[in-house]
């Protein structure tokens, strides 16, 4: 196996930089995966990182044999555990890295179960819808420009996974993506007449559109849809936390499909 030593290490700079820039993530094509969680996931999920970084004191653990053993040689290196402490995003130092080949996500959908997200910025936020739309069997998100990178750390980790589950499409101009699309777009908002999500009819494909967590879906995204949706609360809620109304809203369109079946 190969062996680094220090963290000015060329590779190890280089995933210094992916773990903290978007740029250099879309300019190279690569994210970091961090944790043996999102790696072995990763890897169920048919997807080969580039190369793997193992911290040397980890090395005869059962997980990582474990995870030795799914890997060829020429993809596993060594590092000095202060090497990798030095550029993680984790708080514990001492954990697996993977230099992975973002997935290509094809063609924007024209058809079929999608999630949009409009100018949706904390990261934590983005994992968890992604997450969500995997749990609830909706395979195609699109993010606008605005929105949290879907491959930065922070939202790897709060995916748990999700990301390998679906086909994710990013800095998409929704405008130019809704002239094509062809099922129905619903957004959530107060605006416009909502209808109450628990009186709809879900079983055909559709859109889900969720915008910023301060000031909601704009008006230009709003636009595009063919009509808002709210959620009813009791008391005096106003609002949910934009990643929850997104998994209240799936959930909701998951329930009424399994019980039509």
């Amino acid at each position: 196996m190969k062996r680094i030593t220090s963290a000015h290490n060329e590779p190890l700079k280089h995933l210094a930089r992916l773990l903290s820039q978007a740029r250099a993530r879309r300019e190279h094509g690569q994210t970091v995966l961090e944790g043996v969680h999102l790696v072995q996931t990763c890897l169920q999920h048919g997807l080969m990182p580039q190369q793997v970084y193992l911290p040397e004191s980890r090395l005869h653990q059962p997980e990582i044999q474990a995870l030795l053993a799914q890997l060829p040689e020429h993809l596993i290196t060594l590092a000095a555990n202060e090497a990798l402490a030095k550029i993680t995003s984790l708080s514990e130092g001492e954990d697996v890295m993977a230099l992975l080949a973002i997935p290509e996500a094809g063609a924007l959908p024209v058809g079929g179960d999608c999630v949009v997200l409009e100018r949706v910025q904390d990261p934590g936020n983005v994992g968890t819808i992604l997450r969500s739309a995997a749990a609830a069997g909706v395979g195609q998100i699109v993010l606008n420009a605005d929105s949290a990178d879907a491959w930065s750390p922070k939202v790897l980790r709060a995916g748990m996974g999700a990301h390998f589950l679906l086909r994710i499409h990013s800095r998409v101009d929704l405008a130019q993506w809704r002239s094509g699309y062809q099922e129905k777009l619903w957004a959530t908002a107060l605006s416009g007449r909502p209808q109450n999500l628990y009186t709809m009819a879900l079983a055909e494909p559709a859109a889900w559109l969720f915008g910023n967590e301060g000031s909601g879906v704009s008006a230009a995204a709003l636009a595009l849809a063919d009509g808002s949706v709210h959620i009813p609360m009791a008391g005096a809620t106003e609002s949910l936390n934009v990643a929850m109304a997104a998994t209240v809203c799936l959930f909701e369109q998951m329930r009424q499909r399994m019980q039509a079946v």
